[in-house]
């Protein structure tokens, strides 16, 4: 063979080989996935990261299990410090909710959101201000009046958990009206809707999920949502209203905005490739018919952010959140 053919032909065998190796260089699990949720089973983000995983295996998006795991152990410390700990394993991601800001600064771990690889917001769970439907707060101006004209700690916000996302809107409240609740905390959502049916609690500052059959059943009415715009979506749920014709509570009058972070997160020094192989999964997840019906029923805000952009969010996020638990005394000695 000539020297110039020669020289052709190898030229072609290493090109060949060079594609080869960058195609099989594309990452991908070669074990089953950890899903953390740093909180316990039935809650917000437990059924997110199940949802999820049932989209992953029906449409097949993975060639390798997704297994949830939760560890909800020290307002889901547990969790953060596991992934954080797990540094250069990529077969571990972690759903994240307000307790990626909450957790370290009311208890102090030594963990920080910039401790992780930030990957993708999947959505943002609305909180909406509920009474009661027999009450004669029709407006938040009726409601606010009310707060103000009663003593000082008589009217009772219920949440859930206590210096976590329910108890820091309603601090935000109190500070927007220059007027203070008595916060009582339980549980979980479920049982602070059945608690305000009750009228053990005089409001609450439930996500849309938490109390729609309540407010399906005539029993609960919104009076407007933590949002800068009202929700998306037209459906009619009661009394011919759909989520979008709630007010946003700025409209309103009432200067508080709140929004909390459905996002995922994976283990210390991912690679450039493993973090966009998640994102890319969880666009497909996105696309799925299963996913826009769960963001529906849950009226989320579908907002979806990645890389610089999203890790400039969660900074800012951080930011707001000490601010806001400095004023209501939340922070942990040190923080």
């Amino acid at each position: 063979m000539k020297p110039f053919v020669l020289n052709v032909a190898l030229a072609a065998v290493a090109m060949s080989c060079a594609n080869s190796t960058a195609s099989r260089a594309a990452w991908e699990p070669v074990r089953p996935v950890e899903f953390i949720v740093p909180a316990g089973t039935g809650g917000g983000a437990d059924q997110m990261a199940r949802t999820i995983q049932g989209i992953v295996t029906k449409h097949n998006l993975m060639k390798q299990p997704l297994v949830v795991i939760n560890k909800a152990g020290g307002a889901g410390g547990e969790g953060f410090l596991d992934v954080k700990t797990s540094s250069g394993n990529p077969h571990k991601i972690i759903i994240t909710l307000s307790n990626l800001f909450t957790t370290p600064l009311a208890t102090g771990i030594p963990f920080n959101w910039k401790d992780l690889s930030p990957v993708a917001m999947l959505a943002l769970d609305e909180f909406v201000l509920w009474v009661n439907a027999e009450k004669p707060y029709n407006t938040v101006k009726d409601y606010v009046d009310a707060v103000k004209k009663a003593p000082p700690g008589s009217f009772k916000m219920g949440g859930t958990g206590s210096k976590q996302e329910d108890q820091i809107i309603t601090v935000g409240i109190e500070k927007a009206i220059d007027s203070k609740f008595t916060y009582i905390p339980y549980k979980g959502g479920g049982e602070v809707a059945v608690q305000l049916v009750g009228n053990h609690v005089d409001s609450t500052v439930n996500n849309p999920i938490e109390a729609v059959a309540q407010w399906r059943g005539g029993k609960l009415r919104p009076l407007c949502v933590f949002d800068a715009r009202p929700m998306a979506y037209d459906e009619p749920i009661a009394d011919g209203k759909a989520w979008k014709d709630i007010p946003t509570c700025k409209s309103q009058g009432l200067a508080m905005e709140y929004l909390m972070l459905r996002g995922i997160f994976t283990s210390p020094k991912a690679t450039k490739d493993q973090i966009e192989y998640y994102v890319e999964l969880f666009k497909k997840v996105r696309a799925t018919p299963e996913w826009q019906d769960f963001m529906k029923n849950g009226a989320f805000n579908t907002t979806f952010l990645t890389g610089a952009e999203y890790a400039k969010w969660v900074e800012a996020e951080e930011k707001r959140h000490q601010g806001l638990m400095k004023d209501a005394g939340f922070l942990a000695s040190g923080n």
